[in-house]
């Protein structure tokens, strides 16, 4: 499986967790370094993506489309 369809296949994941109406998170790593979190809200059905850089305070961005987040998670952990 390549890298971009895994991270696909957890976004999904974390979406059908999210049933019970709060919202899932989930983290990615590189190497034991946390580079972002992601939480999808079932009640408006978007996801939010936390970026964590050194020395700086995490970013957070709001997508409404699976394939555009799982691209930004896919060029972060690069």
């Amino acid at each position: 499986m390549s890298q971009l369809q895994g991270i696909l296949t957890r976004l999904k994941n974390l979406q059908e967790q999210s049933t019970s109406g709060e919202p899932a998170q989930r983290y990615f790593e590189v190497n034991g370094e946390r580079k972002c979190q992601v939480t999808f809200h079932p009640k408006t059905e978007t996801f939010e993506l936390e970026i964590y850089n050194e020395k700086e305070k995490p970013k957070r961005y709001q997508f409404d489309n699976i394939d555009m987040i799982t691209i930004e998670i896919f060029d972060l952990i690069q």
